[in-house]
């Protein structure tokens, strides 16, 4: 059956659909950690959908609120009041941390990214967007003209001007030699410089850690230091929350409070992990700019009862089990199981993450040049063990993606980084 799906998956859909495993999987159902492909194998599932599925497979809480709104009114768009909509947009608002905050729905991070972009150049009346090198924002013609990742970049049309900053990864490109502190000093003055040769720009966008670039990320400040270089120049922040929100990295809630020395950002977006895999996006931002729109809007399918039940249920379920606690506790006993396994791996250039958002960069035995072939074959080899990863990169994906829902288990942490450990000691035999 499988092999007859993927003639069929290539027979109607894109070829740039990407597919995990030389042997595709179809994955069919799950439960806590761990999914069921169609020939009934089991799998520990440290991917949760590309860090979507972030409390637990078949959540009993989550399934049970789609069920029960499904069962009232699935759908009826933003032109009606919407009870789940306005419940869950007053959380968000709250939790967010941004001042006088506005909520919008959309059905993803792309969609999110891509209305936190018309908002800022709205608002700041220019189409000159910051970004930082290595990012990644979403597939939409706007998303992709600012993501800074060649591998995930198939056009350099864009309606947007897009200047890179350097700071998105520390352990790579000219600053990488200094101390943390010279670092930041470094692309503070970097982006100083370049403001100087550019006409004034709406926003700087940046992901708190780098989610497909390879969960990597700069010291804590940086992005406060920026804060202080674009407030004096009216800059916008937009912290791209899609992989980093609701505590998947322990320490914060949000990834922009690793940098909140200078408080919150002006727009916020999040998606992936609130739905638990339903369809869920969307933007914060201070009234100001939410409001500063001068034509009618409407989502037909944002914020719609069924998604926005599932979302409350989750986020419940999330804040009163602790699972930021979980993934700060899990998350930090896997890391260091995973640096004992790596030091005896020549491969593994560096283990690095917060939480549940785990990267593992592989290069070629005692070089810097990225090893995408060795990525693989971990990938493969960790199937064949029982277990899903993912991976990523800005240096030809070369980066092992590991992040699971935020319920993880210290038994089921320990069972994926013995997999992982036979699994990156094979690249030796």
């Amino acid at each position: 059956m499988t092999d007859d799906l993927l003639g069929r998956h290539r027979d109607v859909l894109p070829d740039w659909l990407a597919l995990y495993y030389q042997d595709p999987l179809e994955i069919t159902h799950g439960e806590g950690r761990y999914v069921w492909d169609a020939h009934g194998t089991k799998y520990l599932d440290f991917f949760g959908g590309i860090l979507t599925t972030m409390t637990a497979h078949a959540l009993p809480e989550v399934t049970k609120a789609v069920t029960e709104q499904a069962g009232r009114i699935i759908h009826s768009s933003t032109l009606y009041l919407n009870r789940p909509m306005v419940e869950l947009a007053e959380r968000v608002a709250q939790l967010s941390g941004i001042p006088d905050a506005r909520v919008f729905f959309t059905t993803s991070g792309t969609e999110a990214n891509d209305t936190a972009l018309l908002l800022a150049t709205t608002y700041r009346r220019s189409n000159t967007v910051l970004a930082m090198r290595n990012s990644y924002h979403g597939r939409s013609f706007s998303s992709v003209g600012i993501t800074g990742n060649r591998g995930w970049s198939p056009t350099s049309l864009s309606p947007l001007q897009t200047m890179y900053v350097h700071g998105g990864v520390r352990n790579r490109g000219p600053f990488a030699a200094m101390d943390d502190d010279g670092f930041v000093r470094a692309c503070v003055d970097d982006l100083t410089d370049l403001l100087g040769h550019t006409r004034p720009p709406a926003a700087l966008i940046a992901e708190p850690i780098q989610g497909v670039g390879g969960f990597t990320s700069p010291p804590d400040g940086l992005y406060a230091a920026f804060r202080e270089v674009l407030s004096e120049r009216g800059i916008l922040w937009i912290a791209d929350e899609v992989q980093t929100g609701w505590g998947r990295t322990g320490d914060h809630f949000w990834g922009w409070q690793a940098h909140d020395r200078n408080g919150p950002p002006d727009i916020l977006t999040f998606a992936k992990g609130i739905g638990n895999g339903m369809s869920i996006g969307g933007v914060v931002a201070r009234a100001d700019i939410m409001n500063c729109l001068d034509s009618n809007s409407i989502s037909t399918f944002g914020g719609t009862q069924v998604t926005m039940a599932a979302g409350l249920a989750n986020l419940t379920y999330l804040l009163e089990h602790d699972l930021q606690g979980n993934a700060r506790r899990v998350g930090g006993l896997l890391i260091e199981r995973l640096r004992a396994v790596a030091a005896r791996v020549p491969h593994v250039r560096e283990v690095r993450g917060r939480g549940l958002m785990i990267g593992v960069e592989l290069t070629t035995p005692g070089t810097d040049r990225a090893d995408p072939d060795a990525a693989s074959a971990v990938l493969e080899a960790a199937r064949a063990g029982g277990l899903l990863i993912g991976k990523g990169g800005g240096h030809n994906t070369s980066a092992l993606r590991i992040a699971p829902p935020l319920s993880l288990t210290v038994a089921e942490a320990e069972e994926g980084a013995a997999i992982l450990d036979h699994a990156l000691r094979s690249l030796d035999q």
